[in-house]
């Protein structure tokens, strides 16, 4: 091997580490996930300034969660790439039961249905989605 092709190959290497610490610094990647009800409300209120949760549901999976605040305002939380979306549901979301699994749509198509698995609380939220 000649000095140049070990020169190149270690600045690929170099540029390489590089990167990678940089995305670990901003925190991209990696598997995203609800970890339990605290972490949910800290999620809601950012996305809600002032929505105070009252009753959580999250997703057995940790991918999204459904929160009520004392007003009857439902919050949807759902993972987006590296980041978490919400949107409050209103009169216009759809909700479907299978089993222990919510399948929620809203009005917004670009948002997407989100099928959460709520285990026995999922007939719960649907009875209370069917109010809205």
């Amino acid at each position: 091997m000649d000095l140049d092709l070990l020169l190149r190959l270690g600045g690929s290497l170099l540029a390489i580490f590089a990167l990678a610490g940089l995305a670990w610094k901003l925190r991209l990647g990696g598997d995203l996930r609800i970890r339990d009800e605290a972490h949910a409300r800290e999620l809601a209120e950012e996305a809600v300034y002032g929505f105070d949760a009252a009753d959580v549901a999250i997703d057995r999976a940790g991918h999204a969660a459904l929160l009520r605040d004392a007003n009857g305002r439902v919050l949807l939380l759902r993972r987006h790439g590296a980041h978490f979306a919400a949107r409050l549901l209103t009169g216009h979301t759809h909700a479907r039961l299978d089993r222990h699994q919510l399948v929620v749509g809203t009005a917004e198509r670009r948002f997407g249905e989100v099928t959460l698995d709520l285990g026995p609380q999922a007939q719960y939220w649907a009875a209370s989605l069917r109010r809205l």
